[in-house]
């Protein structure tokens, strides 16, 4: 993420590009970059697709910026530290985020290219990516899930919310990486579906986690949900129900990669990674 930020901040404004930094360089679970190596390893590229998988992260990190804002979720601490517009104030995080998703693109474009991809198939990955950002992923997902404050969601609404909110991403930094790697297209669609699968677990142990651990563990506000009156998987299917939820979904994304020949030690580690996590 340093050499990401050296060679893209040199022209930006110095209080967005202090903000960029300390939202990408903090500490984090990098999940979504790991799973990108993984699905690239599991898919046969056998280059280093580091740089790849850090423009997935600036995507992520990006979203944890606009998260937080008081327009949006309101949250004062991300990572154990102050928020970013707690940090550099409101306007310079909610530039630093909009700075962020161009910066990704071109990060992801230029990556794509020197693992050896083709123009067409390097501008294909950055599609991928920004779609997981935008309005039919991400950025659709949180205005879903802001409209939902106050209201009891069904199962249903509240995964349909979910599988844009935090789903879109994972599913796309599995997909990314397998394309990256030049794998077939049942390959691609087996890591998919993995990736699917995954984004829902991750998404139902955070829900979890704030109700089962502290701000200290969390290294974000523990309880939030609850604050906001949101729909929770605990608050539909109970604490027990929900990480049985989570645990089933993460036993059949590895099953449907297990029978497709493509499970690796490592994306099976950060199945049960996600599922099992305390933080």
């Amino acid at each position: 993420m340093q050499r990401l930020c050296d060679r893209e901040l040199g022209d930006v404004d110095p209080r967005v590009g202090d903000a960029i930094r300390y939202a990408l360089l903090g500490e984090g679970k990098r999940l979504r970059a790991l799973l990108t190596i993984g699905a690239y390893r599991a898919g046969g590229g056998t280059r280093d697709p580091i740089d790849l998988a850090a423009s997935v992260e600036v995507v992520h990190a990006y979203s944890l910026v606009h998260d937080d804002l008081p327009c949006m979720d309101d949250d004062a601490v991300r990572r154990g530290r102050p928020a970013v517009h707690r940090a550099f104030g409101v306007q310079v995080a909610t530039a630093a985020g909009l700075a962020m998703v161009p910066m990704a693109a071109r990060a992801a474009f230029r990556a794509s290219r020197a693992l050896g991809l083709t123009v067409v198939d390097s501008g294909q990955i950055v599609r991928v990516l920004m779609q997981a950002s935008g309005a039919g992923g991400m950025i659709g997902g949180q205005l879903l899930d802001l409209e939902a404050e106050g209201r009891q969601l069904s199962l249903e609404e509240l995964e349909q919310v979910h599988r844009a909110k935090t789903g879109a991403l994972i599913a796309a930094s599995v997909r990314i990486g397998a394309m990256a790697a030049g794998a077939g297209e049942s390959s691609v669609t087996a890591l998919q579906q993995f990736g699917d699968a995954l984004g829902l677990a991750f998404q139902i142990a955070d829900d979890v986690l704030d109700v089962t651990s502290t701000t200290d563990q969390l290294g974000k506000t523990a309880g939030r949900d609850r604050a906001l009156g949101k729909s929770t998987y605990p608050g539909i299917l109970g604490v027990d129900g929900a990480v049985e939820r989570a645990r089933s979904l993460a036993y059949r994304a590895c099953e449907r990669l297990e029978r497709s020949n493509l499970l690796t030690n490592a994306l099976r580690t950060l199945a049960h990674h996600v599922v099992e996590r305390q933080s």
